[in-house]
């Protein structure tokens, strides 16, 4: 996933295409900046990795349908946790997403500094003696401008705008190609078969893409006929392979293993096409960071404080995560690394191993011992070291750059 799109689906009766729509929206998002860096670097054998992750978070979405089969009850991600391990399994799952939200929110403001600070290098200044960089000059206006619509309570206009992850995608992705094809850059990158000191990176960032398992039941219940939502899954999950895996091709020949962590820093920022490419990355992020804190606040409120739930307080909350997820994006600048995080440790636990494992638990198949167990143990057996490798990976690359 990209779970920045995780919380727009809102309706109650859609039909089989705004079901799809909703889920390649939900699918569909930064994810596409990082696939030629995931593919540097772990080779043109990671491309099997991105495959394998498509197809067991494909398997264990259908999981989530099962569990959502069994209890009309359920309507969320939370629920499911719930029904499986009670008040516990709710607490961890609501644990999981907010982490995940908050940490993809700050991603994005170190995505906005970085491509900013490379089309306006010289937008640093000193304040009260302190020097601060153009990168982190512009965090903390983007910041800014973000501030006021973390505000809103109505988010639907937010929503509305939000909802075009598919269309950024497709456009960041053709206006990469034309790059490629027309503007002089070309397909000389020949890449390496494989290098497995990167595979972990790799791992976690293909994660990352596949992450939309806490949205699923917000899908499943908005159809109106729910016999189809295997097949909204399928479209969605090969559309998004298909797509990633494009995107990490086109670019691996296009700069091999020199591209950075975000492609559209490796793009010639005089180019036309390659500011389209910018440009559509940075906007989206800047309407969909307000849609991520506001279910952070939400379960802060609800959950917490519920005694202090007053428009002041929610303003104070709102406040302070913009504040401080400022103050990490300056402090842990590493998109590519933070992103790899996310992919190896929360997204794994989200979208593999707490399906599995909840699907285990409702429908008793752990009792009897067939097939479909062995398939599932081995799922989340391969969940836990991909989580356990690509951590321990990712926050070692994090701490050496500190």
């Amino acid at each position: 996933m990209d779970p920045e799109n995780q919380h727009l689906i809102t309706t109650a009766t859609s039909s089989f295409t705004n079901t799809c729509f909703n889920g390649l929206n939900a699918l569909s998002g930064v994810g596409i900046i990082t696939v030629p860096y995931a593919l540097a670097s772990g080779g043109w054998l990671s491309l099997l990795l991105l495959f394998t992750l498509a197809a067991s978070t494909f398997y264990t979405g259908l999981l989530i349908n099962r569990c959502m089969d069994t209890d009309p009850t359920i309507r969320s991600y939370p629920d499911i946790g719930d029904r499986a391990f009670g008040k516990t399994g709710r607490i961890i799952v609501l644990v999981i997403i907010n982490v995940e939200l908050y940490l993809v929110a700050t991603g994005f403001l170190i995505m906005e500094g970085d491509n900013l600070s490379n089309l306006f290098p010289h937008m640093d200044f000193d304040i009260f003696g302190v020097h601060v960089s153009s990168k982190k000059s512009f965090v903390i206006i983007v910041a800014a401008i973000i501030l006021p619509t973390v505000w809103l309570n109505n988010m639907r206009i937010l929503s509305y705008i939000s909802a075009t992850g598919v269309l950024a995608s497709l456009i960041v992705l053709g206006s990469v190609l034309w790059v490629g094809m027309f503007d002089g850059v070309g397909f000389q990158g020949k890449g390496t078969l494989v290098n497995w000191n990167g595979m972990p990176s790799a791992v976690g960032l293909y994660a990352f893409c596949f992450g939309v398992h806490p949205v699923l039941p917000t899908l499943y219940t908005s159809m109106r006929n729910k016999h189809q939502f295997s097949k909204v899954l399928l479209v969605c999950f090969v559309f998004c392979a298909i797509t990633y895996s494009s995107m990490a091709v086109v670019g691996y020949l296009m700069f091999g293993s020199k591209v950075e962590s975000q492609i559209t820093l490796s793009l010639p920022t005089d180019k036309t096409s390659s500011r389209v490419a910018i440009f559509t990355m940075l906007v989206t992020p800047i309407v969909k960071y307000a849609l991520l804190v506001t279910p952070i606040v939400d379960s802060i409120e609800e959950h917490v404080l519920t005694s202090f739930n007053t428009f002041t307080f929610s303003l104070l909350i709102k406040t302070t995560l913009v504040i401080t997820s400022v103050v990490v994006a300056m402090t842990l600048p590493f998109f590519g690394d933070l992103m790899s995080l996310v992919g190896a440790f929360l997204m794994v636990l989200a979208s593999i191993i707490f399906p599995s494992v909840c699907y285990l638990k409702i429908s008793g198949t752990y009792k009897t011992f067939r097939l479909e167990l062995v398939i599932i143990g081995f799922l989340v057996l391969v969940g836990i070291l991909v989580a356990f490798v690509g951590t321990y990976n990712a926050l070692t690359n994090i701490v050496r750059k500190l």
